[in-house]
């Protein structure tokens, strides 16, 4: 474990908070598609990812989704920071975007660790911070951008997070993460694929000029 905390966060914590890191963290694999915190469970721990990626979704009262944000290598969660500080029912749901790999901290470890090393706090107000910004992105691009920006954006983003021109979800899953139908998905993805910036095939959508 210590050897995966180096490479990932050895530039960002000295040694000692490495250590500490290593004793107390459990290592965990994860699949493509597991769950790893649900709406309305309550959270002990916080991630650091060591590989991979989680997506971030809320929920509204009928039970569709909006995708918020991806975490990747090097980034933990800030709402599961507040979550855990405040003894609070979790408001998101995470789940792999593809096979991860990260390290669990027992949250007891955030205060003490806030108060021992000054690169431990200036990383929870770095994340912060960067969640705060990208939450600004998914409002302003619900408010601003019409869905076929939205859609090609949504496309290039999974992309870069998989590091592949093959997308394997549905419409309908899309249409889930992006808060709208999938009749409406499913118009956009084929005047795309008309103009020749995507290929539709069976549950997956090959990019080709996004």
């Amino acid at each position: 474990m210590i050897n995966h905390l180096k490479h990932n966060y050895g530039a960002i914590f000295e040694d000692n908070l490495l250590d500490e890191i290593a004793q107390v963290g459990l290592l965990k694999n994860v699949k493509k598609g597991d769950k790893l915190i649900e709406i309305g469970n309550y959270i002990r721990s916080i991630p650091l990812l060591l590989s991979g990626a989680i997506k971030i979704l809320r929920e509204d009262d009928e039970g569709d989704e909006l995708l918020l944000y991806y975490l990747e290598k090097g980034d933990t969660c800030s709402m599961t920071m507040t979550c855990c500080l405040g003894n609070q029912q979790s408001k998101i749901r995470a789940i792999a975007e593809i096979d991860t790999m990260l390290i669990m901290i027992p949250v007891e470890k955030m205060e003490q660790w806030s108060a021992k090393y000054k690169t431990w706090r200036n990383f929870v107000f770095e994340s912060y911070n960067n969640r705060i910004n990208e939450l600004f992105e998914t409002i302003d691009s619900i408010a601003f951008d019409k869905m076929d920006e939205r859609l090609v954006s949504y496309l290039k983003e999974k992309t870069r997070i998989t590091n592949s021109n093959t997308i394997h979800n549905t419409h309908q899953e899309i249409a889930y993460e992006m808060h709208t139908s999938r009749v409406v998905i499913s118009r956009l993805l084929k005047k795309l694929e008309k103009l020749g910036r995507i290929k539709l095939h069976r549950n997956s959508i090959e990019t080709l000029n996004l």
